[in-house]
């Protein structure tokens, strides 16, 4: 392949595919901190064919953090990507596959499908709830196959969009669509949180049950990427006086980061969260809403699941709406796993902890809408199955 002007690095990255089945939409992230120089431009290829890219300022500092791609890759296959690193020009542009958005409501506009107040991020003090200031109630993000949004409160729960077809909606749904858009096949809510763990949002535990993010000193959400390939959505808690203590002391305030990360291609979600320190003296809780009269599976090593259907909003306001078929999923690695609970009226709860300063997790879901997706309980804990194997043997690079 030519090199191109600004070249400072080129190497080949080898990939290989450990499972005798083949995969697909596998993301390969590259830290570029390894390589010294301030990237300003990435060119990926296979078999000389220039394969979509991405680059990200993870901090905020100016400077690319990660770049990642997407591969399909054959059972046991190896592939070899050519990479070139430049400190010159501008990240290649691709045909957006991913959309993130956060946005303020404008009280002028009266419908919720036409917004136009986009922010990138907001900081707020200790008691200020700004839920019903922002429009989707907080940071939404999709791909082709869903979307998802996160509550900005105190319950930061992680909420659904369920489509019919593929494609990428928000941008003229904008989480709300209307009677026509709903005519034309456009998603729609699919899930009702209240003050469940939604699908996979992490509270603090106090040795009973869930405890929401209420003291905190300062919250800030985050639209940290917006695409080509993934969106990435951050959650800071700065200053959380959790009561979840692993005895019967309170321990002092923590932060915590939380990155949800969504790949082209994959439903999917991936959660990872940081700390400010070691946070053994504390424990968490997460798991999934116990969906109305729904079937449950779990392999009691850290999947666990569920297909249910209930109304996607309350029933006082369930009008315009019809009752909701989803599949819900959460992967933990097992040495973070305290205590698989029963289910309760609201929830399959965990209780967890780490022995570090991070927690890594994966939620996915489906909605029974979907005309490419699963359509029975046996569908889908199938898929969560194939879905684990595929987590607990990433690619090879």
């Amino acid at each position: 392949m030519p090199v191109l002007a600004g070249a400072q690095t080129t190497f080949q990255l080898t990939v290989a595919n450990p499972l005798k089945a083949d995969r697909e939409a596998q993301p390969v992230v590259v830290q570029l901190s390894r390589y010294g120089i301030d990237v300003r431009q990435a060119v990926v290829t296979l078999n000389g064919q220039e394969v979509p890219s991405q680059l990200d300022d993870l901090d905020g500092d100016g400077r690319y953090d990660e770049l990642c791609f997407l591969t399909d890759i054959a059972k046991r296959g190896k592939q070899q990507f050519t990479v070139q690193l430049l400190t010159q020009g501008e990240p290649r542009q691709y045909e957006p596959r991913v959309y993130a958005d956060m946005m303020l409501t404008n009280r002028k506009i009266k419908s919720s499908n036409k917004q136009d107040l986009y922010i990138s991020s907001l900081t707020v003090d200790r008691g200020v709830n700004p839920y019903s200031m922002l429009h989707h109630h907080g940071p939404a993000f999709e791909n082709e196959l869903v979307a998802y949004r996160v509550y900005f409160d105190h319950r930061q729960t992680i909420d659904l969009y369920g489509k019919y077809r593929k494609g990428l909606e928000l941008r003229q749904t904008q989480f709300y669509p209307d009677a026509e858009q709903k005519a034309a096949g456009f998603g729609d809510d699919v899930l009702w949180v209240g003050n469940t763990l939604g699908l996979g949002t992490l509270r603090g535990w106090d040795g009973q049950s869930p405890q929401m993010l209420n003291d905190v000193q300062y919250r800030t959400l985050r639209v940290v990427s917006r695409g080509p390939l993934r969106t990435i959505v951050e959650v800071k808690d700065e200053g959380w006086r959790s009561t979840s203590a692993a005895n019967a002391f309170h321990p002092a305030p923590i932060t915590m980061l939380t990155r949800y990360t969504l790949y082209a291609g994959r439903r999917d979600c991936q959660v990872d969260i940081r700390f400010d320190k070691v946070a053994t003296d504390y424990r968490f809780a997460t798991g999934l809403i116990n969906v109305k009269n729904s079937e449950e599976y779990s392999d009691k090593h850290g999947l666990r699941g569920c297909w249910g259907t209930d109304w996607p909003v309350s029933e006082k306001d369930s009008a315009g709406h019809k009752r909701e078929t989803v599949g819900l999923g959460i992967y933990l690695a097992e040495n973070n796993i305290v205590s698989e609970l029963p289910a309760d009226k609201d929830n399959y709860p965990f209780v967890i902890s780490t022995a570090t300063d991070e927690l890594h997790y994966n939620i996915t879901f489906c909605s029974a809408n979907e005309t490419f997706g699963y359509h029975s309980a046996r569908e889908w804990f199938d898929y969560l199955e194939k879905w684990r194997r595929e987590l607990q043997h990433p690619l090879l690079y």
